[in-house]
């Protein structure tokens, strides 16, 4: 397994290069450039044009020179650069919100998982039940129903109907534990309805699969018990097509995070991406991204080695 984690690792480098390759030339080719914006809005009261603010900024070079450099900050000394706009280090602001989308992200997949499999399992043991019918008629809802459209629901309806509006400033959670979880309940919630949906379902079919095969009828003929041949027996094999989805949803949580972030009003990467991408902020937007698929890439090694976990037979060379 060891030979299998160094190879990923090694296979992390290829990937993290193209991303912030790609990342760094066609966020230039967004319509409108930062230096027609800073001149539009500084160039008159500060005295300089745009030639000098591109010579101020480092952009009177090549785009690949950029990158270079660019690149060779982050390699040697580990710096993502500093905001075009507050001439700020972009770690401090990617420091002070990723709590915010970790917290969102965390908690809109484990409210995934605790919903969507026991339900998902329960549908599976009581087939053509009410309460199956009732369970797939939920499952089609929660992925029909788009998240930034109930989100936007949520946020509108209670402020017109009862006058209640969700409180504007972040809590921490240290600060107050109940005051933030209030905060981000909903939009976690809201955020992993997708998830609930597909995993219900994936849950159900892979339940059912499994209850079919010939070790399970002989666990039943041996008389052991419904939650002991579903614990011990069926749940670890069906589980294994479950884990490949919920680790490509994290991918879907923290992409979707952008949306649920500025619908709510929470501070954080998925806030700080979308300012960053509106005043052209090509380092903090460079620099969010680029660890984002950071973290992504970690997220997917996790996910492959949990199989060997879930099925023994499973090795890693």
């Amino acid at each position: 397994m060891q030979a299998y984690i160094i190879r990923r690792l090694i296979l992390v480098i290829p990937t993290v290069f193209f991303v912030s390759l790609i990342i760094f030339i066609v966020i230039r080719f967004i319509p409108g450039d930062v230096i027609d914006i800073m001149e539009a809005q500084y160039g008159q009261s500060i005295g300089l044009n745009r030639e000098a603010i591109e010579h101020l900024l480092g952009y009177d070079v090549p785009v690949w020179q950029q990158y270079g450099e660019w690149v060779d900050r982050l390699v040697i000394h580990g710096d993502l650069g500093n905001s075009l706009w507050s001439a700020q280090p972009v770690m401090n602001d990617i420091s002070q919100r990723w709590p915010v989308t970790f917290e969102l992200g965390i908690m809109a997949f484990l409210i995934t998982q605790l919903v969507a499999l026991p339900i998902g399992i329960y549908s599976a043991l009581r087939q053509d039940t009410w309460g199956d019918h009732f369970a797939r008629s939920f499952a089609i809802l929660c992925i029909a129903i788009p998240t930034f459209w109930l989100a936007t629901l949520v946020v509108v309806y209670p402020a017109i109907w009862w006058n209640y509006s969700r409180p504007l400033l972040y809590v921490k959670f240290g600060q107050d534990p109940l005051g933030n979880l209030r905060m981000f309940i909903i939009p976690a919630a809201i955020l992993g309805m997708s998830g609930i949906g597909s995993n219900m379902r994936l849950m159900r079919t892979m339940m059912l699969e499994v209850l079919r095969q010939d070790y399970i009828r002989t666990a039943w003929a041996k008389g052991l018990g419904e939650r002991v041949i579903v614990t011990r027996h069926a749940l670890k094999n069906a589980m294994i097509p479950v884990v490949t989805m919920a680790g490509g949803q994290l991918t879907i949580i923290v992409s979707g995070s952008v949306i649920i972030e500025n619908i709510f009003g929470l501070p954080g990467l998925g806030q700080l991406l979308t300012n960053a991408t509106t005043t052209r902020d090509y380092t903090v937007v460079s620099a969010v991204v680029l660890i984002t698929a950071v973290v992504l890439v970690f997220i997917n090694l996790l996910t492959d080695l949990s199989y060997g976990f879930l099925d023994p037979r499973i090795h890693y060379k």
